[in-house]
């Protein structure tokens, strides 16, 4: 009977060691760009200048309402920076080759702009259309 209690209690604990990590994040996603989502809502989305063009690697991005960070790598001897066209969004300042623009925003469902402010970028197409779900 002592062996059977004891094999009973082992396994007890053995079972209740299985159990998942409440606390670990939900892994998001988008379906345009390298994104990855904050426990508040929002994304993080990576996205690169065009070595060759006035334009970005992508022209359409999705992501998650909440705060939004669009990370622009520039790959380009040209200097560039990443803009959200809203009220309240922080532009990523100029960067030249091999540096990081960083914009952000907290964005609410709807369709948004972001762009190159450097010089004429956004009017000769250096911008893309942001979808918040």
């Amino acid at each position: 009977m002592r062996k059977l209690t004891l094999i009973a209690a082992i396994a007890v604990l053995a079972f209740a060691g299985c159990g998942g990590d409440d606390e670990e994040p939900a892994s998001g996603g988008s379906s345009s760009g390298s994104s990855s989502s904050s426990s508040s809502g929002g994304e993080n989305i990576t996205i690169a200048a065009d070595p060759s063009a006035l334009k970005f690697d992508k022209n359409e991005l999705t992501a998650k309402a909440g705060k939004v960070t669009i990370t622009m790598d520039n790959p380009s001897d040209t200097p560039h920076n990443v803009e959200i066209d809203t009220d309240g969004a922080t532009a990523g300042k100029t960067v030249g080759k091999g540096e990081k623009s960083v914009a952000s925003a907290d964005l609410k469902a709807g369709e948004y702009k972001y762009f190159c402010a450097v010089g004429n970028h956004r009017a000769a197409g250096m911008e893309g259309t942001l979808t918040v779900q």
